[in-house]
């Protein structure tokens, strides 16, 4: 049985590129469907298939809270909270399996 884990991440199209902010409660499983276009729709459009950044959490409810809290931030804060965990911004994905 796979592990859930609530958590928010980032998605990034390359250093500096398009930005992709979501929550999942399946990060290794949701981090394949958006590398391999699995879901038509904005990352699969903006090829956003990095990621880049992302956060644990101990309740979907928590995670839903900080994404939408990260959605309203400024783009400068987001590469600034990227940065600052990943900042030769490495695909984290292959970290997950």
């Amino acid at each position: 049985m796979e592990r859930r884990q609530p958590c928010v991440y980032m998605l990034a199209s390359r250093r500096n590129g398009t930005l992709y902010t979501g929550v999942t409660s399946n990060l290794a499983g949701r981090a394949w469907q958006h590398r391999n276009e699995v879901v038509a729709g904005f990352t699969s459009r903006y090829r956003v298939h990095d990621l880049v950044w992302y956060e644990l959490h101990e309740t979907m409810e928590s995670a839903i809270l900080r994404e939408k809290q990260l959605k309203e931030w400024k783009r400068s804060w987001k590469l600034r909270l990227i940065e600052s965990g990943n900042p030769g911004w490495c695909d984290l994905y292959p970290t997950l399996l």
